[in-house]
């Protein structure tokens, strides 16, 4: 199974807190610091709350090619109570003129869509995991940084926080599969500046 499909590269900067010699360790050392992710989970304001990039992700396309599709979907109206049968097959149709096209089966679409369906208002959200990443800091300064496990559910790059560390400007890769447990992932984080991990 393919890993990882695409890269979606967003900045998150990381908020700044005020720096301790404690966060050193000795003068020159290099000093592991977990840092704290927090956000990811927003959607591009073209798809109306729907995480197009997760749902893509997880069918091995790129998100244009499942925007193309849904374009072709009449969405049942606000008071409507849902779609009638008909509507939601002819929906289905219109999705998988699409999508088909490029080998997804209505199984594969009703899996990916079943998992990243949620309501917001409601306090829902699709299934999550958050990543585990270090900061490598080094004389009070962040010189790169190491992804322990990437996590999976992030849909946009999430704001990264490195505790009692002058602030760093990091730019976040996330990475999209169809591999669930690996969709919408931290694939890398780098200091914006341009220093590699």
């Amino acid at each position: 199974m393919k890993s990882v499909l695409f890269l979606f590269t967003a900045i998150a900067l990381t908020v700044s807190v005020t720096h301790t010699p404690a966060a050193d360790g000795a003068a020159g050392a290099v000093t592991k610091v977990p840092v704290v992710f927090s956000g990811g989970h927003e959607t591009d304001p073209r798809d109306h709350g729907r995480p197009v990039a997760l749902v893509a992700g997880a069918l091995g396309v790129a998100p244009e090619v499942f925007r193309d599709a849904f374009s072709r979907v009449h969405p049942a109206g606000v008071d409507s109570g849902g779609p009638t049968r008909e509507e939601a097959q002819a929906n289905k149709a219109a999705l998988m003129s699409v999508l088909g096209k490029y080998g997804i089966t209505n199984d594969q679409l009703d899996a990916a869509s079943n998992r990243y369906r949620y309501v917001r208002s409601h306090g829902e959200m699709w299934p999550t995991k958050a990543a585990v990443a270090n900061a490598l800091v080094q004389n009070g300064v962040v010189t790169g940084f190491e992804v322990v496990s990437g996590g999976y559910g992030y849909s946009s790059a999430p704001t990264v926080t490195v505790p009692n560390v002058k602030s760093a400007p990091a730019k976040v890769e996330l990475a999209f599969s169809k591999d669930v447990e690996a969709n919408g992932s931290v694939a890398k984080i780098t200091l914006e500046a341009g220093k590699a991990k």
